[in-house]
C-alpha cells in the first residue's frame, strides 16, 4: 500500500517523525494546565543523618498530569456512558438529540405530508432528493470552513436555519397554504446546513474527549442516533400524524431544532478552534486547504477503498431505504402511518443495539476488514421488503438492517478519529461524507421512478445482492490486511487529553 501523505512533514498517528508535534502538544498542555495546578509547599533539605554519611540531593516534586485515562478506569459506570462525565460533551451530545430528533420527525411527517397533497413515490422522491443534495453540495465547504472557523458557531447558525426552515413549513401546513415545490425548496436549505454541521461536530468532537473515551462516544451516539431518528422521531410523529394531521408533525420538528439550538448555544466558548488557522504559518486560501484533504484522502489507501466502497453501496441501498420503504409497508403490507414508525422504530432499535455492542467492546484487529463483510451483508434482508405481504417478516429484518450497518460505522469513526491527523479531520469528515453520500441524491431520485417501473420487488432484491459483490470486489482489491495489523486499534489509547483541547476546563490537570 502507498504511504499516508504526510502535508509540511506532520506525521501523521501512528507514523514516524511526529516527535516535534508532540512535544509542541505537551508543552501546551503544561502551559494549559499551569494556572489550576494544586501548589506543594516546598520541602526543606534534610540534615545529614547522625551516621556522619552526607544525604543525597532531593529530587523535586514534578507535577503529574491526569490524562482521564486514570479517572476512566476507576469510574463505575459503563464503558459506553463514560464520556458523559464531562459537562462539555454533556452540551455537544444534547445537540445531536436535538437534530436527530428533528429528522426523525421529519422522516414520517413529510412522506404523510406528501401523500396528504396527493403525491406519491415519485414526489417523495423529490423531496428526498432536494435533502440529500443539499447535503452533498455544502458537505467539502462545510469541511473547510470546520478547520478554520468556531465550530461551535457553525453548529448554532445550522440548528437556526434548520429551524427556520421546519417552522415555515408548518405554518405553510397547519395553513393549508403548503404545495410541493415549496416543500422541495425547504427540504433543500435544511439538507444545506445539515451538510454544514456535520464537520464541524466531527472535528469539534475530539477536543472534548479523551481520545481513549472516543470508541465508547461513537457507541453511545450510535445508540442514540438510530433511537431518534428511527424509533422516537418516528413513533411521535406517527402519532402526531394520526391524531392532528402533517402539519402538527412539523411543528414538532420545529421544536425539536430548537432543543439543538440552545445546546448549541450553551457550548463553552473555548471550546472550539480552528485548527488550519492555528497550525498554519501564513493564510491560505479555501481552495488550498481542500487540496491538501483530497491530497491526503487520496494518498490513504485504507481511506481511498472504504471511501469508494461506501459510494457504491449508497448508490445501490440508500434509495430503497429511504424511499420505498414505506411505500412497502403500506402496498405490500397494508400498513399505514403507525406501521410505517414501527418499521422504522425497530430498525432504529437494531441500530441502537449493533452500535451499543460495538462501542462496549474492543476494536477488532481486523477492524478494516470487518466494516467491509458486515455493511456487505448487512443488506441481504432489505429483498425482504420486496418479497413479503405481512407486516412483521418487514420488521424482523428492519431490527437486522438496522444493527449489522450500525455496528461498523462505530468502528469507522474511531478510525477516522484516531489515525487522521486533528488538523485535517474536518475536512477528511467532509470528504469522507461528500463522497461516500455524493450518489446518495440519484439513488433518492432513481428508487420511486425504478419502483414504478419495475415494481418493488427487483428494485429490494438488487439492493439485497448487489452489496455483497462490491464488498467482495473492494477486500480484493483494496489489500487492507497489512494496512490494518500495522496499526492496531485494539490497544488502550496511553494519552487522554485530545490536541487542542483545554484541559483545565474539560478533562482536569491536578497535582499531587
Amino acid at each position: 500500500m502507498g504511504r499516508p501523505y504526510d502535508p509540511a512533514g506532520e506525521a501523521g498517528i501512528g507514523s514516524a517523525g511526529a516527535g516535534e508535534g508532540a512535544v509542541a502538544r505537551r508543552a501546551d498542555l503544561l502551559a494549559a494546565c499551569r494556572g489550576s495546578l494544586i501548589v506543594v509547599p516546598r520541602r526543606e533539605p534534610r540534615s545529614a543523618p547522625k551516621t556522619g554519611r552526607v544525604a543525597g540531593p532531593v529530587r523535586p516534586s514534578l507535577p503529574r498530569v491526569d490524562t482521564g485515562v486514570a479517572e476512566a478506569r476507576r469510574s463505575r459506570l459503563p464503558r459506553a456512558v463514560r464520556p458523559l462525565r464531562h459537562p462539555a460533551y454533556r452540551r455537544l451530545v444534547g445537540t445531536v438529540v436535538g437534530s436527530e430528533l428533528a429528522e426523525g420527525l421529519w422522516v414520517v411527517a413529510v412522506v404523510w405530508q406528501v401523500i396528504a397533497l396527493g403525491g406519491g413515490a415519485s414526489t417523495f422522491s423529490a423531496v428526498s432528493g432536494a435533502l440529500a443534495g443539499g447535503l452533498v453540495g455544502t458537505a467539502l465547504l462545510g469541511g473547510v470552513l470546520a478547520d478554520r472557523l468556531s465550530q461551535r458557531r457553525i453548529l448554532q447558525v445550522v440548528a437556526a436555519v434548520q429551524l427556520t426552515g421546519a417552522g415555515l413549513v408548518a405554518a405553510l401546513s397547519l395553513g393549508g397554504a403548503l404545495r410541493p415545490a415549496a416543500l422541495v425548496v425547504v427540504a433543500a436549505v435544511i439538507g444545506m446546513a445539515g451538510g454544514l454541521a456535520f464537520p464541524a461536530y466531527a472535528a469539534l468532537l475530539p477536543r472534548l474527549v479523551p481520545a481513549g473515551e472516543l470508541q465508547a462516544v461513537n457507541g453511545l451516539e450510535g445508540v442514540l442516533r438510530p433511537l431518534l431518528l428511527y424509533a422516537g422521531g418516528p413513533a411521535v410523529a406517527g402519532v402526531l400524524v394520526a391524531a392532528a394531521g402533517p402539519g402538527v408533525a412539523l411543528l414538532a420538528v420545529a421544536a425539536a431544532s430548537g432543543v439543538s439550538l440552545a445546546c448549541a448555544c450553551a457550548l463553552p466558548a473555548d471550546a472550539s478552534g480552528a485548527a488550519t488557522a492555528a497550525d498554519d504559518a501564513e493564510p491560505r486560501g479555501m481552495l488550498a486547504d481542500l487540496r491538501e484533504g483530497v491530497r491526503y484522502v487520496t494518498r490513504t489507501r485504507w481511506l481511498l477503498v472504504t471511501i469508494v466502497f461506501a459510494c457504491f453501496m449508497v448508490l445501490v441501498v440508500l434509495g430503497p431505504l429511504e424511499v420505498l420503504v414505506p411505500f412497502a409497508v403500506k402496498d405490500r403490507a397494508g400498513g399505514g402511518p403507525g406501521e410505517h414508525a414501527l418499521v422504522l422504530a425497530v430498525y432504529g432499535l437494531g441500530g441502537a443495539a449493533g452500535s451499543f455492542a460495538a462501542g462496549s467492546l474492543p476494536t477488532p484487529r481486523r477492524y478494516l476488514t470487518t466494516m467491509i463483510v458486515m455493511w456487505s451483508l448487512a443488506a441481504l434482508p432489505l429483498a425482504v421488503f420486496g418479497l413479503a405481504t405481512a407486516l412483521w417478516p418487514m420488521v424482523l429484518a428492519a431490527f437486522v438492517v438496522g444493527a449489522v450497518f450500525s455496528a461498523p460505522q462505530v468502528i469507522w469513526e474511531t478510525l477516522l478519529q484516531r489515525r487522521v491527523p486533528p488538523r485535517l479531520l474536518g475536512r477528511v469528515s467532509s470528504l469522507d461524507f461528500f463522497v461516500s453520500l455524493g450518489l446518495m441524491p440519484v439513488s433518492m431520485a432513481l428508487a420511486g421512478p425504478a419502483s414504478a417501473l419495475v415494481g418493488l420487488t427487483p428494485v429490494f432484491v438488487v439492493a439485497a445482492v448487489v452489496p455483497v459483490v462490491i464488498g467482495a470486489v473492494a477486500l480484493a482489491a483494496g489489500r487492507l490486511g497489512p494496512d490494518e495489523l500495522a496499526h492496531p486499534l485494539h490497544e488502550e489509547d496511553p494519552g487522554g487529553v485530545p490536541p487542542g483541547s483545554n484541559p483545565d476546563q474539560l478533562v482536569g490537570c491536578v497535582r499531587s
